[in-house]
């Protein structure tokens, strides 16, 4: 690992990426990105920006899907992010059921910790862009800055109490980019 410090964003992948169900997402065809999104992640990495995902998969305990699905799952992540010429630096998921949670489920800070970790990244100077309070958590546990996007379960999550009343809140993933861009042009 060098000195230097990266530029990292983290991001969750259900319902920031692609759309979420509530009925979990368990195989490459029900996998459906946010076209938006993909364009945002180019948009991050041509700024320098690594991007990391940081998701929780319970349905790998719960049995709906298994580590080989979730593995092709990511594949066509991947490929949808290549063909808009996007990449993940990295991803972290945790397969542990709610009940059962070690400290890789967020809103544990185990996986935002490890991704800071791997990329010598400051937690004061990362985002974390999610669209649940489990998300927003990890991302204040990991001494990340939080921001909420309104897809995937976000609408929600924005009338919830314990949401915070700083954190910044966005359409989708492209309109947080785009602020995070021009306001670094200024």
């Amino acid at each position: 690992m060098s000195n230097s410090k990266s530029r990292l964003i983290i991001l969750d992948r259900d319902g920031v990426i692609n759309h979420d169900s509530d009925d979990y997402i368990k195989s490459p065809e029900e996998w459906l990105p946010i076209e938006s999104s993909l364009k945002a992640i180019a948009r991050l990495n041509q700024a320098g920006y690594k991007v990391a995902i940081a998701t929780n998969q319970s349905g790998i305990a719960r049995g709906y899907f298994n580590s080989i699905t979730l593995t092709m799952i990511h594949k066509k992540m991947e490929l949808a992010l290549a063909n808009a010429g996007a990449q993940i630096h990295a991803l972290e998921f945790c397969p542990d059921h709610p009940d059962h949670a070690g400290p890789n489920r967020k809103p544990n800070p185990g996986m935002a910790l490890k991704l800071l970790e791997q990329f010598n990244a400051v937690p004061q100077e990362t985002w974390f862009v999610g669209d649940s309070i489990s998300d927003i958590q990890c991302a204040q546990n990991a001494y990340c800055r939080p921001a909420l996007v309104l897809t995937g379960k976000g609408q929600r999550t924005r009338v919830k109490p314990e949401l915070p009343g700083d954190v910044p809140i966005f359409e989708d993933l492209a309109g947080f980019v785009e602020l995070l861009l021009s306001s670094e042009e200024q």
